[in-house]
């Protein structure tokens, strides 16, 4: 099953129950939101989950693209992304969270064709403050899942303060013969479906008070299920990274981490890009300019003369195409080869800059502050030029 398939799956699914599909938005969060990026299916639908009424009613169900960057030096493990897509379904006031349970679980099996021998599940086993989720592991055992209680995988908040509540997380067996062990005993326990019952709010001082209403808000990772569902053995192995694992190593031969990392890096910036951000020295635009300069600096430690000029336009169709954005990919090339020439230009005044006496020896805190605030030389840059 491809990852188009599955989404569609998905959605049709949550809609025969009565839930409403809402479009979902670009990387770019609602004016006045905080936040660089969207991060999470849920993120667009704060205003609702914390109250407000949705204009499609209390069930909803959404694609929506997402980009992280606090999982970037996880990037290149079996199933960290930094752009990806999340599924979603959420009860506003509506059902509670042992519904959204056994709809999850007649989801992957019967719709998705999924052995329930190769799932397990995890389930909030309560503290001080807080009672077990009792609901939630009754219906793990009257499904004949096996279930692991935990305190701090299972309890989860959208920040230090705000709506919060007990999780169960749904994972599946990706290792060879039988599941062995539990989820925290074995990463082959792959997550990839949380049902979260929103049924607090934490307040400054950390005190937990109950919400008036209790909403349900479940996020499936698609290209981490669907690699699962085809047998491949990492995220990028998937189909949506098919035309960038056929181009990619022709043009730059490359070892499987640097691989990972230059594909999942490339194809974000693509996305970025397809929402409208350029390249910057602040903000969305230092993402994108951060992602693109680790990306080369892995591409040319092999070999200075790789260019992305000698990238094709065929991934980069492909990408914004699966995306959804209406975008040529000539233009978008152009601002990726454009900001590659700025940062070889930066990459020679680098290296000039640090053969001054000053630079010989270790570095110290007042000396990275110096190269990057008088010549634009970031930490990270420093140290790969020093490594050279």
């Amino acid at each position: 099953m491809d990852t188009e398939q599955l989404a569609r799956t998905f959605l049709e699914y949550f809609e025969e129950r009565g839930h409403r599909r809402v479009t979902g938005s670009t990387l770019l969060p609602p004016p006045g939101d905080p936040v660089l990026f969207t991060t999470s299916g849920m993120h667009p639908l704060t205003p609702y989950l914390e109250g407000r009424p949705h204009p499609l009613g209390s069930r909803l169900v959404n694609r929506q693209r997402c980009l992280r960057t606090t999982d970037l030096d996880e990037v290149g493990d079996a199933t960290h992304l930094t752009v990806f897509e999340m599924l979603g379904s959420w009860s506003l006031g509506d059902y509670e969270g042992p519904r959204s349970l056994e709809w999850g679980y007649g989801l992957l099996t019967e719709g998705l064709g999924i052995d329930p021998g190769r799932l397990h599940a995890t389930v909030y086993a309560g503290d001080e403050r807080t009672e077990p989720d009792t609901a939630s592991l009754r219906v793990w055992q009257g499904l004949g899942v096996p279930v692991e209680p935990t305190v701090e995988d299972n309890w989860w908040s959208n920040g230090p303060t705000g709506p919060c509540g007990p999780d169960s997380e749904i994972f599946l067996w990706s290792g060879e013969g039988p599941p062995v062990s539990t989820p925290t005993g074995d990463d082959r326990w792959v997550e990839v479906w949380n049902h979260v019952t929103m049924s607090h709010r934490r307040l400054d001082d950390g005190s937990l008070v109950p919400l008036p209403r209790r909403n349900v808000d479940t996020g499936l990772g698609l290209e981490r299920l669907a690699s699962l569902l085809q047998g491949k053995g990492s995220v990028f192995e998937c189909d949506v990274f098919d035309p960038w694992r056929r181009v990619v190593p022709g043009l730059w031969p490359l070892d499987e981490p640097s691989l990972r990392l230059v594909c999942d890096h490339l194809r974000s910036a693509v996305v970025v890009v397809g929402d409208g951000i350029r390249p910057a020295a602040t903000g969305r635009g230092y993402v994108l300019r951060r992602l693109l300069r680790r990306a080369l600096t892995v591409l040319r430690q092999g070999d200075p003369s790789r260019t992305l000029g000698d990238l094709p336009p065929e991934p980069v169709r492909h990408t914004l195409d699966h995306f959804r954005q209406d975008v040529d990919p000539g233009e978008v090339l152009r601002v990726l080869t454009d900001e590659e020439r700025r940062f070889v230009r930066l990459l020679e005044r680098g290296r000039q800059v640090l053969t001054r006496p000053r630079f010989r020896g270790p570095l110290t805190e007042e000396d990275l502050h110096y190269l990057h605030d008088t010549h634009g030389l970031p930490r990270d840059l420093v140290t790969s030029l020093r490594e050279e």
